[in-house]
């Protein structure tokens, strides 16, 4: 990866042919290394990219909120050494805002939608393994797919049932015990912690806070 990113841009390394057919001006374009991460060009023209189809072409034009699921520094040293889990500490956040905003909308079988990203940084006791993710503020219902916009919820019981679903999980996993669990149940600050931002508005093309949330959300999660 980090040799194809010293090659990125050199035409000595491949490059193509671009020629007009109506003017014949032609120029030759060196192949890029398309890595994340180590190249900063083909990094943020990925996120570029990937937002603009997410902002086109999957987004409804309904109200979203940008939410960020974290845990306790004592669990994040079981996502450090194992990688897999990241995906089910995705599942365990998806389930839980999935169950929450379906419990705040008095409709047969709502359903929210939703993209999901972990983000990663720091190394060893200072690994944060978190997710981001981008929902609608209420859920779709009916077979037209009309939507109903949730009413304001505390983020305590959000909070309540992700620790739930990810102490169940570990426990599964076989990473923690029963009595880590029951430990960590009495403390008064758990280490869980559940943010959720402002409303982003469908009514304004391009807001300000839509773009800020673009850019966190994809910055080091463009796929």
């Amino acid at each position: 990866m980090i040799h194809r990113y010293l090659d990125c841009g050199d035409p000595h390394t491949g490059f193509a042919r671009v020629k007009c057919k109506d003017c014949g001006h032609g120029y030759l374009l060196a192949f890029s290394c398309k890595r994340r991460h180590f190249c900063p060009s083909c990094h943020q023209k990925r996120v570029v990219e990937f937002g603009e189809w997410l902002c086109m072409d999957v987004l409804k034009k309904i109200p979203h909120r940008h939410f960020v699921f974290s845990i306790p520094k004592i669990f994040r040293c079981y996502f450090l050494y194992d990688r897999k889990l990241l995906a089910d500490l995705s599942r365990c956040a998806l389930e839980s805002l999935k169950a929450f905003l379906q419990e705040a909308i008095p409709e047969n079988e709502p359903i929210p939608g939703a993209v999901i990203a972990v983000q990663t940084f720091g190394d060893f006791l200072g690994f944060n393994p978190h997710t981001h993710i981008l929902a609608t503020d209420g859920c779709f219902y009916g077979n037209k797919g009309m939507f109903r916009v949730a009413p304001p919820q505390e983020l305590k019981k959000l909070e309540a049932i992700f620790r739930h679903k990810v102490f169940r999980m570990l426990l599964t996993k076989g990473k923690v015990s029963r009595e880590m669990i029951d430990m960590l149940s009495t403390w008064r600050h758990s280490g869980f912690n559940v943010f959720c931002g402002n409303r982003i508005s469908p009514n304004d093309e391009t807001p300000a806070n839509l773009l800020d949330t673009q850019r966190r959300f994809f910055h080091n999660n463009p796929s």
